[in-house]
């Protein structure tokens, strides 16, 4: 069956849009995978000091995250408005013109991989951001269980948990300075698979 001009003229239209739109999603991963590595920070902060159970609705991702989820992920946006995080994104959409021209283009054997690569950046950032109170916390609950076997009468899982609250969240008000720091170490290297992922749609 023979295709018309009209026809033909919006396949191409089509396709080049769409590319376009594959080019911009790839780069806007680079951000979202920086703040949903801060929603699994907070949610395994919370999970571990027992907020697992006062979870809300984020506004942002119409999810039930815990109220720390919900900080870090906050944070992060913060900390890219102050470090001009926007305005990296921006030049890098901008640059994306001259190096992927709109125009037809097809899918790289790659692709996979450089999701991939994205997915295992959200955990390497979450664990980093999560781990010095999930160390805290391990220690405190060892020193809950040793209390437990020298004190059989004592209620460990009832006193336990404010005590793992307080613990918990003066790690948090005491790591929270390094939160700026982990972004800007972090963020090059997603915009790097943003680029990467991005150019597997030449």
């Amino acid at each position: 069956m023979a295709i018309s001009l009209q026809g033909k003229v919006a396949l191409v239209t089509g396709n080049s849009t769409g590319l376009g739109r594959a080019i911009g999603l790839a780069l806007g991963m680079s951000i979202r995978a920086l703040v949903a590595a801060a929603e699994l920070a907070g949610q395994l902060v919370g999970f571990q000091m027992g907020l697992s159970y006062a979870a809300i609705v984020d506004p942002q991702s119409g999810v039930r995250n815990n109220t720390l989820a919900i900080l870090y992920a906050n944070l992060i946006v913060l900390v890219g408005f102050a470090g001009n995080v926007h305005h990296r994104l921006i030049t890098a959409l901008a640059d994306s013109y001259a190096t992927l021209p709109i125009g037809l283009g097809s899918v790289d054997a790659n692709l996979g991989g450089h999701v991939a690569s994205m997915l295992g950046l959200v955990f390497v950032i979450g664990v980093r951001l999560a781990a010095p109170v999930i160390v805290v916390l391990l220690v405190v609950e060892l020193a809950l269980g040793l209390v437990g076997r020298v004190a059989p009468s004592l209620n460990v899982m009832m006193s336990g948990a404010p005590l793992r609250l307080a613990i918990g969240l003066l790690v948090v008000a005491a790591t929270v300075s390094a939160v700026p720091q982990v972004v800007n170490h972090y963020f090059p290297r997603a915009l790097e698979l943003a680029a990467a992922t991005a150019q597997s749609f030449r």
